[in-house]
């Protein structure tokens, strides 16, 4: 009963109050960005939500635009400036998700919704993830959050998604809190945090001859 209706009410509900309780915070926040970033305000990308299906998640942006002098983008580090780590350590930056969360895009506990282009090279077993929607946090995120190696990171979200239940949900918004609290294992660099997921598939599908599908 939890699974099929009580998450998505509970979901709906939180978002709403949440939205309306920090629309302040919301505003100010964008502000900032606005001032020490630039425009626009939100950065958005699309990834594959519940059943695979496309949506745009938004976030504030915590980089600049620098460019070298051939016109390509700085490295994520160059990039990222004191303010865009005190926002990527506080979770402020995730704040415009609360909207996806509204919209039904994604729910508050979940598997972290990752590129589309990781589609390919999920398992079987892997692919369980995306049989629920996607979280603003979840098991794998605050078992060790960006530095979890991927194959124990996608694990994480399998044991979620076949133990969800009220419980757990409950359970991983008190470590949520924790974590946050603690500003632990954030990551500056996203890349180099993150890995080359699809060289990493690519190698498993080449040693193993196929990725299990």
């Amino acid at each position: 009963m939890y699974r099929k209706y009580g998450k998505r009410i509970l979901d709906i509900l939180l978002s709403l109050v949440i939205l309306v309780i920090l629309s302040p915070v919301l505003l100010v926040v964008a502000l900032c960005v606005r001032v020490k970033l630039g425009s626009p305000v939100l950065f958005s990308q699309e990834r594959p939500g519940l059943h695979e299906k496309i949506f745009t998640l938004y976030k504030f942006r915590t980089m600049t635009d620098e460019k070298d002098a051939q016109g390509k983008l700085l490295p994520d580090k160059d990039r990222l400036t004191s303010f865009g780590k005190f926002l990527r350590a506080s979770s402020l930056d995730e704040l415009p998700e609360f909207l996806n969360i509204l919209k039904g895009d994604m729910s508050f506990i979940g598997p972290r919704p990752l590129l589309v282009s990781y589609l390919p090279y999920y398992t079987k077993e892997e692919s369980l993830r995306h049989t629920v929607r996607p979280g603003l946090t979840g098991l794998a995120q605050v078992s060790g959050r960006n530095f979890l190696d991927w194959d124990r990171r996608l694990a994480k979200d399998v044991e979620y998604v076949k133990g969800l239940s009220f419980a757990m949900d409950m359970r991983v918004i008190l470590l949520t809190v924790k974590v946050v609290l603690g500003k632990s294992d954030v990551a500056e660099d996203t890349n180099q945090a993150e890995g080359n997921f699809a060289q990493i598939r690519k190698e498993r599908l080449e040693r193993t001859g196929k990725l299990e599908k």
